[in-house]
């Protein structure tokens, strides 16, 4: 009886612990600390975005698991791609049909919320999990209080996008991809709040911008996917107006073929002068850079962790 009670004492204790692992957050409570976070000041911790959350074995694109399975090593934002149903429920599927990513077939748009949820995803490998298509809303409030969600344009209507921003009262945790200024216009005049993460790749750009009056203290710059020499004019450009600058790695440097390769490619974005790298390999990635952590830094309190109970 005693070793009955010492076992079933142990599974308890291994559960508790499982279930209080620790993430790393990031302790934004209002809009303006949004806008701080991500402002350069050429002392900033560089940053990681979670393309889709990060793909890892076992962890599929665009799921809750996967989100919080990457904050447990390192703390990160997420780039997630919005999609709507036949019944108008906004899910998380970077896809337009179901068959890459889950044991469904055919387009998103030909199924209901209710159809939807009974399939199962797949990781990048192919491999079937035991997690399910999220809806926006249920990742809204997952994000809350630890991270912050970049939304990319899919087929989902700007005032829909808008609608749950301000009715889940996210300003503080979210972020709107944006091709265009007028695209990013839109948003704005909706609510003067909003951040983005926006296309601005050339000098012609950034008048665009400044032409439709979006305010440089509530953007980070998308400047493509390589390292290139043109990109030196638009860090210099876009850091004195106080704009960090992000490089994808996903169509690039995390295709390498080994470790070693995408962790030297990693540094090499940074010390180019990117601020931010997305990345399919957001842990790979965090792994590669902590040499690259200055040892004080003005955004250092943004970064914390807190222990939250496991529910995937």
């Amino acid at each position: 009886m005693l070793r009955i009670i010492c076992f079933f004492g142990f599974l308890l204790t291994t559960t508790i612990l499982r279930a209080q692992q620790p993430l790393h957050v990031l302790a934004l409570k209002t809009p303006k600390d949004l806008h701080s976070f991500f402002r350069w000041t050429g002392k900033d911790v560089p940053i990681v975005s979670g393309h889709r959350g990060g793909m890892v074995k076992g962890f599929p694109e665009n799921s809750l698991a996967t989100f919080e399975n990457t904050l447990k090593h390192t703390p990160a934002f997420f780039e997630i791609d919005p999609r709507l149903t036949k019944d108008s429920v906004i899910v998380l599927m970077h896809d337009a049909t179901l068959d890459r990513t889950t044991t469904g077939t055919g387009k998103v748009a030909d199924y209901t919320w209710a159809e939807l949820k009974k399939l199962k995803l797949k990781d990048a490998e192919g491999n079937l999990t035991e997690h399910r298509i999220p809806t926006l809303a249920e990742a809204i409030e997952w994000a809350r209080g630890k991270t912050v969600l970049n939304l990319d344009k899919k087929d989902v209507p700007f005032p829909m996008i808008a609608a749950i921003i301000r009715e889940r009262q996210a300003d503080a945790f979210m972020m709107l991809t944006v091709h265009t200024a007028a695209e990013a216009a839109y948003y704005y005049k909706d609510n003067k709040s909003r951040m983005f993460s926006a296309f601005v790749k050339t000098p012609e750009a950034m008048k665009e911008y400044e032409k439709a009056g979006i305010p440089w203290s509530q953007l980070i710059a998308y400047i493509g996917p390589d390292i290139k020499p043109e990109n030196k004019q638009m860090y210099k450009l876009l850091n004195a107006k106080g704009v960090m600058c992000m490089i994808s790695a996903a169509p690039t440097y995390d295709k390498l073929n080994t470790p070693a390769e995408r962790a030297d490619a990693y540094r090499a974005i940074f010390a180019d002068g990117a601020s931010i790298l997305e990345s399919d390999r957001p842990i790979e990635t965090a792994e590669a850079i902590q040499a690259l952590i200055p040892a004080k830094s003005p955004k250092a309190v943004y970064f914390k962790k807190a222990v939250i109970s496991d529910r995937f």
